[in-house]
């Protein structure tokens, strides 16, 4: 089924995307081009992305900002201690 008419991109090229590491509707764009031109279908791909597993959980967008590898690994000893870490969406 094609998820992004003006590109035809199928619902198969997103789920490769997202298997392949992409997380969210911007880098599917980078791959494919879905969801660059009227962006009727940016809401499937994140739909996608929600069933296929590609979206993050904020912990995990952090451990990357961070450049842990992996979520569960201790912070840095040099954040500040008592401090919330503030998440950001990115746009």
């Amino acid at each position: 089924m094609y998820v992004c008419m003006c590109h035809a991109v199928t619902e198969d090229q997103v789920k490769r995307a997202i298997d392949s590491g992409a997380n969210s509707p911007r880098q599917i764009a980078k791959g494919c081009k879905a969801g660059t031109d009227c962006g009727s279908c940016v809401r499937r791909i994140q739909t996608l992305l929600g069933e296929h597993g590609g979206r993050p959980c904020p912990t995990a967008r952090l451990a990357a900002k961070l450049g842990l590898a992996d979520p569960e690994a201790e912070l840095p000893a040099n954040l500040p201690a008592n401090r919330p870490i503030e998440l950001r969406r990115s746009a």
